[in-house]
Order: C-alpha cells, then structure tokens, then sequence
C-alpha cells in the first residue's frame, strides 16, 4: 500500500472538479423535494391520504421502495427511493476510472515505476469513491435536518446513501480486475447495480420479503429513515464494502498489469466487411451501450405509464400538489402535466447515452485506439462523424422506443412517442457541448456530464420551487414544447437543433486542427 495517500491526492486533484459537482448537485435534490412535499401536504389529512393511495401500490414500491408512515420525513425518504442507484453507480464508475482505465490508457504503468506499492492505485480509487460517498451523506443530513425534520432520520437517510456508494466502490473494484477493458468492468459493474434493483423491488412488493436482504439498495431502505431507525444496518454495508475491497486486492494479486481474470474472446483471423468504415465501426463499439440505454429506459417507461392512473386519483383532492406537477409539466391537465414532466425526464436520461456515446470520441483516443485507425485513409472528421451518429441517432431511437413504452403501459399505444421525440433538440444540444469539449478542452471533455448534472438540477428542483424563469431558462429542456397537452412551437426546436450543429460542427473543427492524442 506505500504511496496509497499519494495517489489519493492525485485522483482528488484529478477530479477536483468532476466529484464536488455531483456532491453538492445530487445533495441539492432531497432538499428540493422536502420543500415540494411541504407545500403540497402541507397537513396530516394530506400526507395520510398520499400514504394510503401509495402504500399499498406495487408499481410505486417497486419504483421507490416501500413507505413506512405519512410523515414528511417518511414522504421525503420514499420520494428519494431512486437516489440510491444513482449513487451507486457513480461510485462504482468512479473506481472502475481510476483503476481499469488507467490500467487501459498506460498511465497505471508510469505511477507503478515510482516508489508506489501493487495495491496503492486501488486503494485511492476506493477511499475516494467511499469519501466521495460519505461526504454526500453527512451533506443531505444536514441540510435536510435543518429543515426542520428530526436529524435522526435526516442522517439514516443520507448515510443510507453513503452506504449503497460504498459497496458498489468495492463492486467497481472488483469488476476492474475480471475484464480486459474498462467497458466490460462498467458493465459488470452496472449489471450487479440492476441486479440489486430487481432483489430490492422484488422483496418489496412481493411476499419474498427476504430478498430485499440480498440487496445493498434494499439495506438503505431497511435503515428505516424517520421510522424508527436500525443503525445496525450500517455494519451491513460496512461489511460487504471491507469484503470486496479485500477481493478486488486478493484478486489483483493473481493477476499481470494490463491482463484480466476473465479471458478474452478470440477474434476472427479477418475482419468482417462490415467493418470496413468508421460508421461501422462505431456500431460495433457502441451498439452494447445502447441496447443497455434502450432497455433500461424501456423498463422506465413502462413503470411511469403504470402509475399514471395513480397519479390522477393522488391528485384529485391535492391541489398543491397538481400545481407542482403544472409548473414541472407546463401546464394543462393533471394527466398531461405527469406525461409531460416525465417526458422531460426522459430528455435528460437520453441526453446521458448522447454524452456517453459522444465521449467514446475521447475514450478511443485516451486508450491510443484512434491512432492506429486514422493512420490509414480514415479522416479525423470521418471517425469523429461515425460516433457523434450514434450520439444522435442512437438518442433518438432511445426516445421513440421509451415513449413506446409508456404509451403501452398508460393504455394510449403510440401516442406518446412524439411527446418523447419532442426532447430530441434538447438532447442533441447535450452532444454537440460534449463534442466541442472534445474538441478545445479534450481533458475536461467529462464536464460534459456536469452540464447535464446542472439542466437535471434547474428542471427538477428548480421548476418544482418556482426558480427565476431567466435561470430556468439556462437549460434547454426548459425551451421545449410540453407535450402532451402543450403547444408546439418550431422556432425553439429550430434554434435547439441549430445550436447543437455550431458546437458540433465547432468541436469537430478544433478536433481537425489540434494535436492527438492529448493526454
């Protein structure tokens, strides 16, 4: 372990940007929502009717988990029932970053020269995803807390948080030592994390009740925030995050630097022909990652078009809360303002595959694979255009086939596919930034995910508390028509696209003219 603090520093410089981003947005969110759940059950009788609709609905526990009480605090922790995926899956990512792609880029290598022990990359990667976590937790209990909510319950509910964050660090740590690349250690990885998704929704709303105990999302629920907390389910994830941590060292022992446990396929002695072009190509690095985007996305939208007939009867007597879901919709009908709202969450969900697809830019020429490609009469502009294709394409194959879905599942069969291509121009503007990223600042082409952290924050909290609209109005969903029920305007969906085109097309030239690659 020498040089473990060393290296520490190094992955916080490194992500000085990146890690307090996510934090304090993500912290941001639970405070939003106990506002909003204030002012729309704003007494008992409220909040007890809201119990009684939800607590006994199987699509609400599956999507969220299950509600303990009608308290604001039991209101406030069934609501955040999602957050503890998505921090999850930013810890096990970040591990996996500073473990199997340093390891792919050469630069574990370099560090490994110096006085640094075997184990020392490992080690940072995991304290500071763990850190990272703990950070976050201990920031949503106290800004919840002092909101006015017992601070018992506000810090169960953030250190649950933390919790999830810690094991799957050790899930990240131990996928990076069993693939070849850090591709197959994010999938490994996220596979684990939607595996734990379905144990935990399985045991909460079937009789099963036991499989939630094989989940670490299921134990941030089982901590029980504002209903009698079990702080002894802590040691639980504490456990689990020491296990994996000393499997990934034990297994990074029995392995070279550079090699993986799990063996590699053996290719074929030529290339297919249907290689024969960057586009091609591109389908051959990208079609896994948007077949995951689109079936995860799918499953989304056939939960959210489930509950809708929910939404309407929780409304019926809560005007406050059908206001919320005005302004977060744009108005019109309760049922349309849902649709619509959850529309423009699925905007943002596709807008991250366009970032993720459009980041292959970087991660290609981050790795060296570029190199070898345009030394043969591959052009830069060409190679650039085969990924940025599925960046747009493939986001919006994703929208039709979610709003597919969610038309089956509210009983309206297609029609709310155009509501969801109607995010397109929003999402496509998301992929044109990452692409001028690459191209001028290729080292912080990963603000590209913080942009999209920042559009989440101003649609969701700030919508929700009637932020000023020239804030608001910084994201480009907040431009978009409000479909269905909205009106449809081109002359934003027109200034949308055209925006995504100059950064593109800006990006692409200054990919042209730079150095490659840069590292």
């Amino acid at each position: 372990m020498t040089g473990t603090w060393s290296l520490l520093r190094l992955v916080l410089r490194r992500d000085r940007l990146l890690m307090p981003l996510w934090i304090a947005g993500l912290a941001i969110a639970p405070m939003g929502y106990l506002s909003s759940i204030k002012a729309a059950y704003p007494d008992a009788a409220a909040r007890q009717h809201f119990y009684d609709l939800n607590a006994s609905s199987a699509t609400f526990v599956v999507r969220n988990g299950p509600l303990y009480g009608s308290s604001v605090g039991n209101l406030l922790a069934w609501q955040c029932g999602f957050v503890p995926v998505v921090v999850g899956l930013i810890a096990l990512l970040t591990v996996v970053r500073h473990t199997r792609t340093e390891e792919e880029a050469g630069r574990r290598e370099l560090t490994g020269a110096t006085v640094v022990g075997r184990h020392a990359g490992l080690a940072a990667a995991v304290l500071s995803s763990c850190g990272a976590c703990l950070v976050f937790g201990i920031l949503v209990g106290l800004g919840v807390g002092a909101q006015g909510v017992p601070f018992a319950g506000a810090f169960a509910l953030g250190l649950g948080f933390s919790l999830v964050g810690w094991v799957f660090a050790g899930v990240g740590a131990v996928a990076a030592q069993l693939t070849w690349g850090a591709s197959g250690a994010r999938g490994i990885g996220i596979g684990v994390l939607v595996l734990a998704f379905l144990l935990r929704a399985a045991g909460d709303s079937g009789s099963a009740g036991w499989l939630a105990w094989l989940s670490p999302i299921g134990w941030a629920h089982r901590l029980r925030p504002f209903a009698g907390e079990q702080w002894w389910v802590l040691a639980l994830g504490v456990f689990a995050t020491g296990l994996l941590s000393a499997a990934a060292v034990a297994l990074s022992a029995r392995r070279d630097l550079g090699a993986a446990l799990l063996p590699a396929r053996l290719g074929r002695a030529t290339a297919k022909a249907s290689l024969r072009s960057p586009l091609a190509l591109a389908w051959r690095l990208q079609r896994g990652t948007l077949l995951v985007w689109t079936v995860c996305l799918a499953l989304v939208g056939l939960l959210m078009g489930g509950v809708a007939q929910n939404v309407a009867e929780m409304m019926r007597d809560n005007k406050a809360v059908a206001d919320v879901l005005s302004r977060m919709g744009g108005g019109g009908g309760v049922m349309d303002a849902y649709l619509a709202g959850t529309m423009t969450l699925f905007g943002l969900a596709a807008a991250g595959y366009a970032i993720q697809a459009t980041l292959k830019l970087r991660a290609e020429e981050a790795a060296g694979r570029a190199e070898p490609v345009l030394a043969t009469a591959v052009g830069r502009i060409g190679w650039a255009l085969g990924h940025l294709a599925f960046a747009l394409i493939g986001s919006t194959f994703v929208l039709a086939v979610t709003g597919l879905a969610t038309g089956l599942a509210y009983g309206t069969g297609a029609s709310l596919v155009p509501a969801a291509l109607a995010q397109v121009p929003a999402v496509w503007v998301l992929a044109g930034l990452a692409a001028l990223l690459i191209g001028f600042l290729p080292r912080f082409a990963a603000a590209a995910w913080g942009l999209l952290g920042a559009f989440l924050l101003l649609s969701l909290v700030g919508s929700a508390l009637r932020w000023n609209d020239a804030v608001l109005g910084i994201s480009p969903f907040a431009h978009l028509p409000k479909l269905p029920g909205g009106t449809f305007s081109v002359t934003p969906v027109i200034w949308l696209v055209a925006i995504a085109l100059v950064a593109g097309i800006g990006g692409l030239a200054a990919l042209r003219r730079r150095d490659m690659p840069v590292g």
